[in-house]
């Protein structure tokens, strides 16, 4: 099984291909999904609120994401793996932002970062590349920009379509800044395709469709939801949940 680069990444838009990126947050979730045949395995901030229990995508800190950036890379052999910049260093300042990219590559052993709210950052945009760091920025209506401009989980399409001017003209100039790919959130499947369409490098999105480059899953968060009804999805907590109920059941009667 051939290791993928950043680079394939890239060669697979050209060549017409779509790309499929996974949200992990531990060792052996990584290694199913690695064997599934997905290119892209992403470490999300996400994993505060999932994995450790937390509020807020604020709360996770840079020890945290090492820790599990390092467990997933572990369990990855074929796909690229990706680690999210969390909340804190790239407000901080460039610098700051660099030296967290840094980290996430050298401790974790993540092959590109993600930094989400990228408009707003762009020296830190830039000070990554110039570092020799693939970088997978994230805009549109992002959650760490939510704090800020209070969009994420109330936006509609007439709020985004005001904002599609900017919108690719963000998208052009994080291309020119040197971005791996771009990681668009929360915008309609019209702008999904212009922005596709528009520049060189993949395009992908948890919420887009076939006119993106590509998709972003989550399996880890969605192994935990039980009422999850998705048709053609195993729903896998329901599994888990009545396997520990009739081990359970089968203790209390002394049935082992």
């Amino acid at each position: 099984m051939a290791k993928l680069r950043v680079t394939d990444l890239q060669q697979m838009k050209r060549d017409g291909q779509k790309i499929h990126a996974a949200i992990c947050y531990d060792y052996e979730m990584a290694q199913i999904v690695d064997r599934a045949g997905v290119d892209l395995v992403t470490v999300g901030d996400s994993v505060g609120r999932t994995y450790f229990g937390q509020e807020s995508f604020y709360e996770i800190t840079m020890d945290q994401m090492v820790l599990v950036s390092l467990a997933v890379t572990r369990g990855v052999q074929r796909a690229v793996v990706n680690c999210d910049l969390p909340f804190g260093p790239v407000q901080e300042s460039a610098q700051e932002a660099v030296r967290a990219a840094i980290r996430l590559v050298k401790e974790g052993h993540a092959e590109m970062v993600k930094l989400d709210n990228a408009p707003a950052n762009m020296d830190a945009v830039r000070g990554i590349v110039q570092a020799g760091i693939p970088l997978w920025p994230q805009f549109g209506f992002s959650p760490q920009s939510s704090m800020a401009i209070g969009e994420f989980m109330n936006r509609t399409d007439d709020m985004i379509a005001r904002r599609r001017d900017l919108i690719l003209r963000q998208a052009q100039d994080l291309e020119e800044a040197g971005a791996s790919m771009l990681d668009l959130t929360g915008v309609t499947h019209d702008l999904y395709a212009e922005v596709a369409k528009m520049v060189k490098i993949p395009v992908l999105g948890g919420q887009a469709g076939a006119e993106a480059d590509g998709r972003i899953g989550g399996f880890s968060y969605r192994a935990a939801s039980i009422d999850q009804d998705t048709p053609g999805r195993a729903n896998v907590a329901k599994f888990i949940h009545d396997a520990a109920v009739a081990a359970v059941q089968a203790t209390k009667a002394a049935n082992f």
